[in-house]
């Protein structure tokens, strides 16, 4: 009989020629349970993913709830679905006043391609200015946003007039200029290795476009629904963007994006043309009812304001000679090692323990722990173990 590793390689597109290849038989809170039974901690969130943790019981109840009223009924924007207008009415009040008016898709790249679309439309104008070392996605106009030609040199022509700023450098955004449609810009950096913003120079991005008339694009697709302390990075800066993109953790485990901005930006895609912007299945009632109740537990609990001590105890644990510095913000945690061979065996090294731990893009010498918020101060202190373990095992290996 062929194994259902056989069938995964052989009959399902691979992203990569190593995939971890863990087959999953179920998974609950921070763990995920492989079909031999072995339960591993889930410290990367299925990459920022489950931050109330896998199958959170609300969550699931509320998905429960609507499979039993209705699932996909038409194409995004002509029906009044109740998921849909609870969710859009809830994230509008707890954002700034300008974010009141939400397009639902179902996934990140898809609200930066919206977004993209938005700003374009909206100014006229059609120049991109997107940072170095960003991550928006893999679409067409996501990809178009990464200046790493690794990544992109084999889907050219890209998007034109795309030009990319240093991060944290304010002398780089002299740039953005007023045939700038928009900046895309992220308050932590997530495939660079969890590189916060620094404020001032996100002051004068934000600066800058009110100036040239440029709409901030803020990508909080990683970073948004409490994983850096707050329920958006953002608000650590006291910045207000013009367009929002969320996404990940927002659907609670579940497909679900959106690119959200205000009543008067988003005008203008119902018109010249009519559906400017189309989707089939943003907005999936049940994906929506999936996210409303998983926002309602993020405001409702403590898990937010929780992160900030339990990032602390990460970074009182992780003391170790071959550790050279931890980046980050909250639960944006980029762990710097000397090398990515020694990154590659510490990962193996805590996989084989029953940790879950990745590394990033563009920083393949850092470890990345991206944990569920609902995680325990007991359960840190053991990750933390595995890791140093995982540390002293691999020295002079490679």
């Amino acid at each position: 009989m062929i194994s259902h590793r056989n069938v995964f390689l052989q009959h399902l597109a691979q992203t990569s020629d190593a995939p971890m290849a863990l087959e999953i038989k179920k998974a609950q809170g921070i763990y995920l349970i492989a079909s031999d039974g072995k339960r591993y901690v889930d410290l990367i969130s299925g990459i920022g993913v489950s931050n109330l943790g896998h199958r959170h019981h609300r969550v699931a109840q509320a998905i429960r709830k609507q499979v039993g009223k209705y699932w996909h009924t038409m194409v995004y924007g002509e029906y009044i679905q109740a998921p849909q207008i609870k969710l859009a009415r809830k994230i509008a009040g707890v954002l700034p006043q300008n974010l009141d008016a939400t397009y639902f898709v179902n996934s990140g790249s898809e609200a930066i391609e919206g977004a993209l679309k938005l700003a374009k439309r909206y100014t006229g104008k059609t120049k991109l200015v997107a940072m170095k070392n960003a991550y928006h996605g893999s679409s067409h106009g996501a990809l178009s946003l990464m200046s790493d030609p690794y990544f992109s040199n084999a889907y050219r022509p890209l998007l034109p007039e795309t030009y990319f700023a240093n991060y944290n450098d304010t002398d780089s955004l002299a740039i953005i200029d007023h045939q700038t449609a928009a900046v895309v810009v992220e308050m932590v950096q997530g495939e660079a290795g969890y590189l916060p913003g620094n404020k001032a120079f996100l002051e004068a991005v934000s600066r800058k476009c009110k100036e040239t008339g440029a709409l901030m694009i803020v990508d909080e697709i990683q970073s948004g629904m409490g994983r850096s302390g707050k329920l958006f990075a953002f608000e650590h800066y006291g910045i207000t963007p013009d367009i929002l993109c969320v996404a990940k953790a927002f659907g609670g485990g579940m497909p679900l994006g959106a690119f959200i901005a205000s009543q008067e930006l988003m005008h203008c895609l119902s018109h010249d043309p009519v559906l400017g912007h189309i989707t089939t299945f943003g907005g999936h009632p049940v994906c929506c009812a999936a996210g409303l109740e998983n926002l309602n537990v993020l405001l409702k609990s403590n898990y937010i304001s929780a992160v900030e001590a339990k990032s602390k105890l990460f970074r009182t644990l992780l003391v170790h000679d071959d550790i050279k510095e931890i980046t980050g913000v909250g639960f944006m945690l980029g762990v710097q090692l000397e090398s990515k061979e020694r990154l590659h065996a510490v990962v193996e090294h805590c996989i084989q323990n029953g940790v879950i731990i990745d590394w990033f893009l563009y920083a393949e010498d850092k470890l990345r722990i991206s944990p569920p918020l609902i995680i325990t101060e007991a359960q840190i202190k053991k990750v933390c173990k595995v890791i140093l373990a995982a540390l002293d095992a691999t020295q002079n290996t490679v």
